[in-house]
């Protein structure tokens, strides 16, 4: 019996969650919903998927833990200012400071460079020989920023062949399906929409957050 999944593959955990049941064929129902449900771990102990995603030994486990703990605190936070100035901001017809998408950009570069020498190194995976849940986080929130329209691969071979094997595993085809609703999204002309005036103002609320 399959399970339904409720997600919005615009969100990048969903994009994520998505890959992680097709790649391990486990079977379910999509359901499209602007919800968040963060259930990969309940995925993988309810169809028993391969230990590699997410390891049971305690030290291998850990260094997940420990990317995915540093990825909620930082990439999460970082990655996903860009695509409010890059590709949300048109919808309401505002502006970030030239000055704060600069040091926002900094803050990516810093972020990025964190990313391959603290976690990737000289490794295939971020955690180690094996792809896990931390690669799936990862690549998808970079990739976000990627068709937002900043190139978060140039001029960094390593991550770039990163890249590479996490979706040689996962299989082109997959990741072009999973990617599809974040890529037309952010590839559209974006015209100014007619939100509800209450939305507008909780968005532009976040856009002055932006520090």
């Amino acid at each position: 019996m399959g399970v339904e999944l409720y997600l919005d593959l615009i969100s990048q955990p969903c994009r994520a969650i998505y890959l992680f049941a097709k790649a391990n064929s486990i079977p379910f129902e999509v359901h499209s919903v602007e919800l968040l449900k963060a259930i990969l771990r309940y995925l993988g102990q309810k169809y028993k998927t391969p230990a590699h995603w997410d390891p049971p030994e305690l030290q291998a486990r850990a260094r997940v833990e420990e990317y995915l703990s540093w990825h909620a605190d930082v990439i999460r936070g970082t990655f996903g200012v860009m695509l409010w100035i890059q590709v949300l901001c048109p919808f309401i017809d505002a502006h970030v400071p030239k000055e704060k998408v600069d040091r926002n950009i900094g803050f990516m570069v810093q972020a990025l460079q964190h990313l391959e020498q603290k976690f990737l190194k000289d490794q295939p995976f971020l955690t180690g020989d094996q792809i896990s849940l931390a690669d799936l986080m990862a690549l998808e929130e970079l990739m976000q920023t990627y068709y937002g329209g900043f190139d978060v691969f140039e001029g960094r071979p390593k991550l770039a062949a990163w890249r590479a094997r996490v979706e040689a595993v996962l299989g082109e085809k997959l990741c072009q399906e999973t990617r599809e609703a974040i890529r037309k999204l952010c590839a559209e002309p974006r015209p100014v929409m007619d939100i509800p005036s209450a939305i507008r103002e909780r968005m532009k609320l976040r856009l002055s957050k932006i520090p």
